[in-house]
C-alpha cells in the first residue's frame, strides 16, 4: 500500500504530461497531416528567382508562373510553365487547371489555354502571352481532391513586382 502512495503521484504526473501533449482523437497520422507551418501560418516555397509566384485565395495551393526557359530548360521556347503546391507545400500532380485572360482595358478576353501536366507539381502552357500590350488579368484556377481555388495577376505589374524566391505564407 505505501509503495501505491508513493508512486501514484508520479503516475498521475506522468498520464496528464502525455493527455495535454496528444490532443483527444490525436494521432501520429494527424501530426503528419498538418501543413507546415511557422507557428499558425501556412508556408509556401517559391522555388525560383525570375518567376511571378501567389498563394491562392483560400491558402490550399501556390501558383509559381515560369515566364520562359531561362530559369527551367525543360519548358522550350513559347512555353511557360506553373509549378502547383498545396497547404502541405507539396508538388501537385494530377490537378485540373484552367487558366483564363481577361483584358482589363476593354472587353477583350484571351480563349482559355491548353495545359499540359509535366508530372512533379509542373504543368505547361504553349502560346500563352504574358508581355501582351495592354492591361490583362491572368487568372489561375487549381482543381485537385475536390478542393478548388484560384490566383490572379495583374499583367504587366505582377512581371514588374516579382518577389524573391523563398517561403511565403497567406
Amino acid at each position: 500500500m505505501k509503495r501505491f502512495i508513493l508512486y501514484s503521484p508520479l503516475f498521475v504526473a506522468v498520464l496528464l504530461t502525455f493527455c495535454v501533449a496528444l490532443p483527444a482523437g490525436a494521432t501520429h497520422q494527424d501530426q503528419q497531416d498538418q501543413p507546415k507551418t511557422l507557428g499558425e501560418k501556412k508556408l509556401f516555397t517559391k522555388h525560383f528567382q525570375d518567376t511571378i509566384f501567389d498563394i491562392a485565395e483560400h491558402a490550399e495551393f501556390s501558383v509559381e508562373v515560369l515566364l520562359d526557359d531561362k530559369e527551367y530548360k525543360k519548358l522550350g521556347k513559347n512555353v511557360i510553365g506553373i509549378v502547383v503546391h498545396n497547404a502541405h507545400d507539396e508538388d501537385v500532380a494530377g490537378a485540373n487547371i484552367d487558366i483564363s485572360m481577361k483584358n482589363l482595358d476593354g472587353n477583350e478576353t484571351a480563349p482559355p489555354y491548353a495545359v499540359t501536366d509535366k508530372g512533379g507539381g509542373l504543368y505547361t502552357v504553349s502560346g500563352l502571352d504574358l508581355k501582351r500590350p495592354g492591361k490583362w488579368e491572368l487568372t489561375i484556377i487549381v482543381k485537385k481532391n475536390g478542393i478548388e481555388d484560384r490566383v490572379r495577376f495583374i499583367l504587366p505589374d505582377a512581371i514588374k513586382n516579382r518577389v524573391p524566391k523563398g517561403k511565403y505564407s497567406p
